[in-house]
């Protein structure tokens, strides 16, 4: 039990220093802002996890990965299975951030061209650009409204446009978002008599994309699948024998760690390999 002891210590002291370390990476971010996220904040937008920050994140991944090779630990008495189980543990909550940030992605993409025809109406009305932008947050497409609805906090504190579309657009992490932003930056500052008429053009080629993408995703979700299913069936093998000390007790060799590492090694290639062949073409933010 004393190993187990010391594990426990180390998680809490863990977690004792990622909060600290969150705290200090949140007030240098708030005193030297950085206009280009790094990839793990940039996950973190597109999931809406706006409360945690990159090193938090790396914390929590920490935190599952010693937790999970505890409970191998415990449940095998084998380390090396524990060791595997423990990076598989680690990644659960980038999995986890991966599939709600892809998630997002999905019902805001379906959501823009009803939020881009809210803007058009509301220009067209005559509303000034602020209230339109504004006034997303509360009539606006549901999956759309908490940033709108923080860019009118934001706007209602500062008075500054641009500094609120910068936010805005940081908490969008979206190409599209992107368009329209720097579109509405550029509308009040040089003016544009012109932004309903491409508010209107952006529509409809929104809704163009939108049915192509949707018939390429349904026929490419089969092969998503079969793939899923075939990384994940021998680790299900795995932990099956995992019930059985006298069968696990065979991976706890040097032999065994290399054949477990090998697995994962290969399991995640073809996986990676598999969905890089198979994706769909993304829109890089090139106005972010």
């Amino acid at each position: 039990m004393g190993y187990v002891l010391g594990l426990g210590i180390g998680v809490g002291l863990l977690l004792v220093w990622s909060g600290l370390s969150a705290s200090q990476a949140t007030a240098s971010q708030d005193a030297h802002p950085d206009p280009r996220p790094r990839r793990l904040a940039e996950l973190l937008a597109r999931a809406g996890a706006d409360g945690m920050s990159a090193s938090g994140l790396v914390g929590v991944c920490t935190a599952c990965g010693v937790l999970g090779t505890v409970v191998a630990l415990l449940v095998t008495a084998t380390p090396t299975v524990a060791l595997v189980a423990g990076l598989a543990a680690a990644y659960v909550p980038v999995g986890v951030l991966r599939t709600r940030a892809a998630r997002v992605v999905a019902e805001r993409a379906a959501a823009w061209p009803e939020a881009v025809d809210h803007l058009a109406s509301a220009v067209r009305a005559g509303l000034s650009l602020p209230e339109a932008v504004a006034g997303l947050g509360t009539r606006g497409p549901e999956p759309l409204r908490t940033p709108f609805a923080a860019f009118a906090r934001d706007y209602q504190a500062s008075g500054r446009f641009s500094e609120s579309l910068d936010a805005l657009k940081a908490r969008l992490a979206d190409p599209v978002g992107d368009r329209v932003v720097e579109a509405l930056r550029v509308a009040r500052e040089v003016g544009g008599g012109d932004l309903g008429r491409m508010l209107r053009t952006l529509s409809a080629f929104l809704r163009d994309d939108l049915r192509t993408r949707g018939e390429l995703v349904s026929r490419q979700a089969w092969t998503v699948n079969g793939a899923r299913l075939a990384v994940s069936a021998p680790w299900i093998v795995l932990a099956l024998m995992a019930t059985r000390r006298d069968a696990i007790a065979q991976f706890g060799t040097g032999t065994g760690l290399v054949l477990l590492l090998s697995g994962v090694a290969v399991c995640v290639v073809a996986y990676r390999l598999m969905l890089r062949i198979g994706r769909l073409p993304q829109e890089p933010r090139v106005l972010r």
